[in-house]
């Protein structure tokens, strides 16, 4: 910091008016450090650093960028045309008397319908994960290959929905569970454009056309 002289020392009681007005300028400019930036406006005195300033507004710059890259979370909204659908063939098959066909499919379609009114995908900042309920409970573990249903999507090796019009089937393959990859499929409860959407924007887009 400056060091400011006092004009009442001897050395400048005797100076000419015309260099005691120079020599004060130039202590008075010289008591401001440039290295200060006033950073409250006009009509304050509160100084900063330059340095400090800059380190400030670095860290609030990566803040930023980090409160950029977060995505928010998607829940597809359910979606019943699927079970609806099984329910009514296997009414079809009911009303031509075949009830060999008919039971399966209605316990298919009835399962279905259950598991659309429970089971949410959740889409976060980083992972697949399948929950349940309102207030999206965790599912436990898978029961046909073990672990967590959750997948992040740097794992995804490829995906796709079957079929673009009347989604039926979501596919999709991970290597999170195993080295070699592990296949997955998923009965289309939810909302196919909105399921489709938010695959393509997290994990990339598939190898065939999305719903049109």
């Amino acid at each position: 910091m400056a060091t400011t002289l006092s004009l009442s020392s001897p050395l400048f009681l005797g100076a000419p008016a015309r260099a005691r007005d120079a020599i004060s300028y130039g202590v008075a400019s010289a008591s401001i450090s440039p290295t200060t930036v006033n950073v409250l406006g006009k009509g304050y005195t509160s100084r900063v650093p330059v340095r400090e300033q800059q380190r400030r507004m670095a860290i609030v710059s990566v803040l930023g960028r980090k409160k950029s890259t977060a995505k928010e979370t998607v829940v597809p909204d359910p979606d019943y045309r699927l079970p609806i659908a099984i329910l009514g063939i296997a009414s079809a098959f009911a009303y031509a008397d075949n009830l060999l066909a008919a039971a399966p499919v209605g316990l298919l379609g009835l399962l279905l319908l259950f598991q659309t009114t429970r089971v949410r995908f959740v889409f976060d900042n980083e992972a697949l994960e399948v929950k349940v309920g309102d207030q999206l409970q965790e599912s436990g573990e898978n029961v046909f290959v073990g672990g967590k249903n959750r997948w992040k999507y740097s794992t995804f090796v490829n995906w796709e929905l079957w079929w673009p019009q009347f989604p039926i089937l979501v596919y999709f393959k991970e290597t999170q569970t195993k080295p070699e990859g592990q296949i997955h499929f998923f009965p289309v409860i939810f909302n196919g454009r909105q399921l489709y959407d938010v695959m393509v924007e997290r994990a990339g887009p598939s190898k065939t056309s999305g719903p049109k």
